[in-house]
Formats: C-alpha cells, sequence, structure tokens
C-alpha cells in the first residue's frame, strides 16, 4: 500500500473515529426510558413527510447533476443526463466511505464513460465547490440576519464562555502562562525557519491545483446561459433547506418549527456533514444539541428529528448510488469505455 492509500486510510479511520464518539456521546446520557421513547417516536413518526423530504433531496442531486453539464460545455465536453445523475449519486455514495472521495469517483467515471479528460472534469468541480461555498456564505450571512439572538446565544455558550474560562485558568497559573508563551515562540520560529520550503511547496504542488481552478472559474464567463448556471445552484440550497424543512413535520416535537429555524439547522448541519463520513454521528449530534440549547425541545425529540432525517437520506444514497454503479455498464455497455 503506496503513502497516498496510507494517508486516505487514516483520515477514513480518523473522521470515522470521530463519528462514532459524536454517536457515543450523543446517546451516553440517554436513559433506558428514553430510548424507548426515541424508538417509538421512530415508529409513530409521519413517514409521508420523510417521503417528501427524500424526494425533494433527489432533486438537489439532479439539480447538481444538470448544473455540471454548463460547467463542462464551455470547456468542450458534454455527459449524457442519466450518466451525470449516476456519477453524482456514486459520489455522495463514495464520501459515505472517504471524504472527498465523491469528487474523484464523479471524475473518473465521467473520464470512463464519457470521454471527459479527469483533470478538466475535477477542475470543474472544484469551481462546483467554490459556487456552493460562496452559497453558503450568503445563508450564513442570512442566518445572521434573521436568528441574530439565537446565534449569539449558540456562540456564547459554546465558544466564548469556554474560551474565557480557559484564558482566566492561564492567566492565574504562571506555569501555563509561560507555556502558551514558549509554544507561541517556538511555532513562529519554526514558521521563519521553514517558510522558503513552504513557499516551493506552494509553488510546486498546488500551483498546478491553483491553476485548474483558474480555468474552471474561467469557464463560468464562458457559459452562454450563466444565470441558468446561478439558478440551478440557487436550486441546490433551495432542495437542501426544503428536505430538512419537511422533515419537521415528521415528528410532533419538530412540527411548529418554521423557516428561520430550518436556517439555522442547515447551516450548523452542513458543518456536521465535513466533520465525519457523510454526517456520521456529528449531524446529529450537531443539531439535536441546537434543538436542545436554542428551540427548547425535550432529549427525545431532539434526538429522533436528526437521526431520521440523517438515515433517510442515508439509506436515499445508498440505494441510488448502488443502483448507479449497476446502470451505468448496462447504459453504457455500446460505448467504447475507458480502463
Amino acid at each position: 500500500m503506496n503513502s497516498k492509500n496510507n494517508k486516505s486510510l487514516i483520515q477514513f479511520i480518523v473522521l470515522l473515529g470521530i463519528g462514532v464518539l459524536l454517536i457515543w456521546l450523543s446517546l451516553r446520557q440517554i436513559t433506558p426510558k428514553q430510548k424507548d421513547e426515541i424508538i417509538f417516536a421512530f415508529k409513530t413518526a409521519d413517514y409521508f413527510w420523510v417521503f417528501i423530504s427524500i424526494c425533494i433531496a433527489f432533486l438537489s442531486h439532479f439539480f447538481r447533476a444538470y448544473r455540471w453539464n454548463y460547467l463542462l460545455a464551455p470547456l468542450g465536453h458534454q455527459t449524457k443526463l442519466l450518466n451525470a445523475n449516476c456519477y453524482v449519486l456514486v459520489g455522495y455514495l463514495a464520501n459515505y466511505g472517504i471524504p472527498r472521495m465523491g469528487e474523484i469517483s464523479r471524475c473518473t467515471l465521467a473520464s470512463k464513460y464519457d470521454k471527459v479528460p479527469f483533470e478538466i472534469a475535477l477542475g470543474t468541480v472544484i469551481t462546483e465547490r467554490i459556487v456552493d461555498f460562496i452559497l453558503f456564505l450568503f445563508i450564513f450571512a442570512l442566518t445572521l440576519i434573521v436568528q441574530f439572538t439565537e446565534l449569539i446565544g449558540l456562540a456564547t455558550k459554546w465558544i466564548f464562555n469556554p474560551l474565557s474560562a480557559k484564558l482566566s485558568g492561564i492567566s492565574e497559573s504562571p506555569v501555563k502562562l509561560i507555556v502558551v508563551l514558549l509554544i507561541t515562540v517556538i511555532v513562529i520560529v519554526g514558521f521563519l525557519l521553514l517558510r522558503k520550503k513552504f513557499s516551493g511547496i506552494l509553488k510546486g504542488k498546488f500551483g498546478s491545483i491553483i491553476k485548474g481552478l483558474g480555468e474552471g472559474i474561467g469557464s463560468i464567463r464562458k457559459m452562454e446561459k450563466p444565470f441558468v448556471f446561478v439558478g440551478l445552484s440557487v436550486l441546490i440550497w433551495l432542495s437542501y433547506f426544503y428536505s430538512l424543512y419537511a422533515c419537521f413535520f415528521a415528528l410532533p416535537g419538530t412540527s411548529l418549527l418554521g423557516h428561520r429555524e430550518c436556517l439555522t439547522l442547515l447551516l450548523f448541519g452542513t458543518f456536521g456533514v465535513i466533520f465525519s463520513p457523510g454526517g456520521l454521528g456529528a449531524y446529529p449530534y450537531i443539531i439535536s444539541t441546537i434543538l436542545m440549547a436554542t428551540y427548547g425541545l425535550d432529549k427525545v425529540q431532539a434526538i429522533a428529528f436528526p437521526w431520521l432525517g440523517w438515515t433517510s437520506q442515508f439509506i436515499l444514497v445508498v440505494v441510488l448510488g448502488t443502483l448507479s454503479l449497476i446502470i451505468l455498464p448496462i447504459y453504457n455497455r455500446n460505448k467504447n469505455v475507458v480502463s
């Protein structure tokens, strides 16, 4: 096994470990009675709304696949719409195994079945991520406007108060203060000594990546219908939003939550998906914590809701991702497939 595979394996183990740890933190304080109540909540949930949530989530995947061709077209490439949907779904499935492996899988399949050069496909996927990040910043700003009090309360409880307590403890202990100062000095001196090496790495290894980003972003300027691309990007995030919103009505405890609360959960839930493979453990932990700490839901409903939503999305991706792996070679059987 080469060093790249070793690095991927270590990353997977670490992130999976984080997910398992957060699952344990979520469940360790639940009493046997509360576990029975959570199971009952799953049994009595209104799965009509869960089904609606799944359908809306599928639309987000479809819009993503459809949008991808708008980036490929100016570069002289195109994928079949069915293929593009399969590539996206397989990519999401791969992300449950190793984070960011989905992008590699999608580009590899596009190169195999639609003859899109891997480097070009990867450049467009990176561009997608940039656009999605910009929209995420917009969601953050919008959430800050409509849920300012709630966000300040969360920041105070989970960031400012613990940080203040840590700083207070350091200031009262000369030994801790000296250690912190020494570590700061060592980091600064180390950076100054190694800055030339870091500069060489950036110019060499990451230079091609930065160049690829520039080319990928340039493909947006070359589009015949850039507003369609922007519209599809907005539709993707609207699908994320309303998929989560529809799930509110599946449980009585969350049925009274509205659009403003959904914005907050979407914002922080996105961080949960980043922290562990597919959001395993992290997503339910973050969402349940916010539901209890900010919106006053009881523990049973607060824990049942994110697990209900996460499990339904997981099943959707596993089923459709597996079907896509079966469909691709059949649908493309008459093509000269690149090995």
